[in-house]
């Protein structure tokens, strides 16, 4: 059952309340992240998994709809996400196997899928020289370096909200400049990068 306190940050989030998400991510995302782990045995994946999850809500946060306590709704929500990250990873394994390659496996890679990859390639310093300066940095730093999100911010000096949002304008920037390559470039490049 929700609480009023759960319905007053509920209702502040609705309306934007940044200051109310900030305290309800530092509340629980610790937590989350121990909870993910029971699913995901990477801890910067779970790290991962929470991120994309608050993400989510922040960006959703107008039309959520929250019956349970607050935390309840946060916990399924992480487990739902870690469900679906192990789905997608059985999804990457099965083509593989059906393509007969690993991306990270050079040996067995032919010719043709070299090309394709050296092409890919191309694409993504062409569109990431494209990217405000600010957005390119983040993005290099998230997807090239591995750095998770908070640590890109501490880096910057900026908020963890602002590489949040930066991350996901530079995922949507590449997946519209990409999505006329035939399906499996789109495939073998979320693989490689999301």
């Amino acid at each position: 059952m929700i609480t009023e306190s759960d319905k007053i940050r509920l209702l502040a989030l609705k309306q934007g309340d940044e200051k109310v998400f900030e305290s309800v991510f530092r509340e629980f995302y610790s937590p989350l992240c121990v909870h993910a782990r029971r699913y995901l045995i990477d801890p910067e994946v779970a790290e991962e998994v929470v991120q994309d999850m608050f993400f989510k809500m922040w960006e959703r946060r107008d039309s959520l709809i929250i019956t349970t306590s607050l935390t309840a709704y946060l916990f399924k929500s992480v487990t739902n996400h870690a469900l679906n990250h192990i789905k997608y990873q059985g999804h990457v394994r099965k083509y593989e196997e059906y393509v007969g390659f690993r991306v990270d496996d050079q040996k067995s890679v032919s010719a043709h899928d070299a090309l394709v990859h050296a092409d890919l390639e191309k694409q993504l310093v062409r569109l990431m020289r494209s990217m405000p300066e600010k957005r390119r940095m983040i993005f290099e730093m998230s997807r090239l370096e591995g750095l998770r999100y908070q640590d890109i911010a501490s880096k910057l000096g900026i908020s963890l909200k602002t590489v949040e949002i930066q991350m996901s304008k530079a995922l949507e920037f590449m997946r519209e400049r990409l999505r006329d390559y035939l399906p499996v470039f789109w495939l073998i490049l979320s693989m490689l990068l999301f």
